[in-house]
């Protein structure tokens, strides 16, 4: 089974991490934002042998756009200023700078943030998509990150929950358009195995909604990306609010697949200047760099890699 993650992040506050929407933005068609702390890149960042594979038309406009589902920290959200930052937010910057573009990040609901690549109003994908055989069907995948999914329960972990299969008999809420539902699903035979009843799964819009009904006790664990639940933990309430569930059979979380750039196959071009620019800052050392400031070190990639996520192993 494979994991995944997020949802539509609208324009409303992100409580849980205290960070707010709408400021430092401006406004785009279709309802949509872009981050005003793009910088331009610079001659002196470039890696000529990246920017060479990049096709004409972005090197003439100057600008790749990024569809993203904001907020979903650590990958996307808004520093105390209301400025967008975050691991894709840093990593889209940096490698534009290879490019010698600019990568703008674009506010866009996740459950259509493929047809907005089909329509054309953005051109690539970075919001923690994770690379799945299905999706590869659509798009081509510049893995960058490899992570499971967690558990995230309220501060305290009332229902003494340690592992997967102690969500069985248990109501547990996902966000919609993910596969978790899918994932959690796939216990339902193991937890009748055990006596026990199916896991109660609920699908909600955002994942600050899943969050909202672990607070408010509507839902006894939210299953989501380690990366997002670890930050959850972390900060929600000063890291009072939540707990994440350490199960020492799975330290990197469950199911640990791979994140990726989506691309559709049409732009396979596209595709090899982003593996190049990635490699790049890889090789350079500003990948890890980046990947440290989030605390998200544990879940970096060797090499740039291409479509590896549904690899056989």
């Amino acid at each position: 089974m494979s994991t995944d993650h997020r949802g539509a992040r609208a324009r409303m506050m992100f409580a849980l991490a205290g960070l707010s929407l709408g400021v430092g933005l401006t406004a785009c068609s279709a309802g949509a934002t872009t981050a005003t702390n793009v910088e331009a890149p610079s001659a002196a960042d470039v890696d000529p042998a990246a920017a060479a594979l990049l096709p004409e038309s972005y090197r003439s406009s100057g600008v790749i756009k990024v569809a993203s589902d904001i907020p979903y920290p650590p990958m996307e959200m808004f520093d105390e200023n209301q400025q967008l930052t975050g691991l894709d937010y840093d990593l889209a910057q940096a490698m534009g700078a290879k490019l010698g573009v600019r990568l703008e990040l674009q506010t866009q609901a996740f459950d259509s943030i493929i047809p907005s690549l089909q329509s054309g109003k953005n051109d690539i994908i970075m919001s923690g998509m994770n690379d799945t055989a299905e999706r590869q069907k659509t798009l081509d995948f510049v893995d960058y990150f490899h992570a499971g999914f967690s558990i995230l329960v309220p501060a305290g972990n009332p229902k003494n929950i340690t592992t997967v299969l102690d969500l069985c008999d248990k109501d547990v809420a996902v966000q919609k358009a993910t596969v978790q539902a899918e994932i959690l699903h796939g216990y339902d035979q193991q937890c009748i195995g055990r006596g026990s009843s199916p896991i109660r799964v609920s699908e909600l819009p955002l994942e600050t909604d899943v969050q909202t009904a672990v607070r408010s006790g509507k839902a006894d664990a939210d299953v989501v990306d380690s990366a997002a639940a670890a930050y959850a933990a972390q900060t929600a309430g000063d890291g009072k609010i939540f707990d994440l569930v350490n199960d020492p059979a799975y330290p990197a979380g469950y199911n640990p697949v791979h994140t990726g750039i989506g691309v559709l196959k049409k732009d396979a071009e596209l595709s090899k200047a982003l593996q190049a620019a990635l490699q790049s800052i890889i090789d350079d050392g500003n990948y890890e760099t980046i990947l440290a400031k989030y605390d998200l070190s544990a879940y970096a990639v060797k090499e740039a890699g291409l479509n590896v996520g549904a690899a056989k192993p």
